[in-house]
């Protein structure tokens, strides 16, 4: 005998909706990054980066949309995969000389990629 899997939804629990939010409050921050290039002369990240950056937090926007809509795990997991690269990104601000702010943003910004994308992919309750 035979049984087929049909799939199933997931009943998000408080925990992964302020983390489904919080990433999704990342990816509409950064939807903007490729309309405000770097201006010439300063230190920055290069156009490609900041583009990059826009299309991965489109998909960011869309795939959180997905996953609260439809109760989907896939779709919270790409979210994630998605934050944790424009994260990823940031991460030569360490490494030049830029201004100790942008060095605590960058810093803020990724304690919170962590934060979120660890709330939104706890387990979670499933309806059957």
């Amino acid at each position: 005998m035979t049984t087929t899997s049909s799939p199933t939804s997931t009943k998000w629990s408080t925990a992964n909706r302020v983390g489904l939010v919080l990433t999704l409050i990342l990816g509409v921050s950064n939807a903007t990054s490729a309309f405000f290039p770097t201006p010439d002369g300063q230190v920055g990240p290069p156009f490609e980066i900041l583009l990059a950056d826009t299309v991965l937090a489109v998909v960011v926007v869309v795939a959180v949309v997905v996953a609260w809509m439809r109760g989907s795990r896939i779709a919270a997991r790409i979210a994630a995969g998605c934050v944790i690269l424009i994260a990823i990104s940031a991460m030569p601000a360490f490494f030049v000389d830029v201004p100790p702010a942008v060095k605590a943003l960058v810093g803020a910004i990724t304690l919170v990629t962590v934060l979120a994308c660890g709330l939104m992919l706890a387990p979670a309750q499933r309806k059957a």
